[in-house]
């Protein structure tokens, strides 16, 4: 029996302008760090410590292992970095609204699947904190719907593509594997959820959006399609209720 329905973030709520948000999103944050890391290196830190996240292996809390990573080798207070990086998350973030769309018919979507008694997940890759993720989802007009999860860098130590991330997502609600549909337009990082024994459903959404979505940061969340059967269902996101409804009679 169906129980909860776990949600990607980017590319299925929100339509990503990849090339936009990071043409701005480095300069801005590195600006944070300025007398802080030696110039030159910030970018290198960053990358390299957003890319062991995807390696975590459920010992340490997200937040933990990056800023060990991002801060390795240097003479530097960690607690002073991640409140550079807060501040950046609180007073800067929100300059990048405009590189996001709101997936059509997001906002029905959740309504249609609360209504059904399903609990509702937003599984987006844990790299950032709660406040970023809900920003991102009040940019997707769902801001004022309450969900039964948010993961982000505080509560998760798994990321995508690891099988751990979604079974330590239905730990903290309660569920099985088997009672979970997972959305989401990427087949390495949301489709591979049925290696864990979810169903899944892809979004053809952001095909439509971009012709190279979310192309720059495939070597960030990884592209590895080894194994990963083909999605359950398939369709814009506005047929996900349909899915809901299949699975709930089947």
């Amino acid at each position: 029996m169906l129980k909860a329905v776990l949600f990607d973030l980017d590319n299925t709520l929100i339509l990503f302008e990849e090339e936009k948000f990071l043409g701005g999103y480095y300069p801005v944050l590195a600006a944070r760090f300025a007398g802080v890391l030696p110039d030159g290196q910030f970018a290198e830190r960053l990358m390299k410590a957003t890319v062991v996240l995807r390696e975590n292996d459920g010992s340490n809390v997200n937040r933990e292992l990056f800023l060990r990573t991002f801060c390795d080798g240097f003479n530097v207070n960690r607690d002073e970095v991640w409140s550079r990086f807060e501040q950046f998350f609180s007073l800067d973030f929100d300059i990048f609204k405009d590189a996001v769309t709101a997936a059509p018919g997001a906002a029905e979507v959740f309504r249609r699947v609360k209504e059904r008694g399903l609990k509702i997940v937003v599984a987006t890759n844990p790299i950032w904190p709660l406040v970023v993720q809900q920003k991102r989802l009040g940019w997707a007009g769902l801001g004022d719907i309450e969900v039964d999860l948010v993961t982000h860098i505080d509560n998760m130590s798994y990321c995508k593509p690891q099988l751990g991330y979604f079974k330590q997502i239905c730990q903290l609600i309660g569920v099985k594997p088997g009672e979970c549909l997972m959305v989401g337009d990427d087949p390495a990082n949301d489709m591979v959820a049925a290696k864990a024994g979810m169903k899944t459903f892809q979004t053809t959404d952001s095909r439509a959006y971009s012709q190279k979505p979310l192309e720059i940061s495939k070597n960030v969340i990884g592209n590895n399609l080894d194994g990963i059967p083909l999605a359950d269902f398939s369709g814009p996101l506005v047929d996900v209720p349909r899915a809901v409804d299949t699975l709930l009679h089947s």
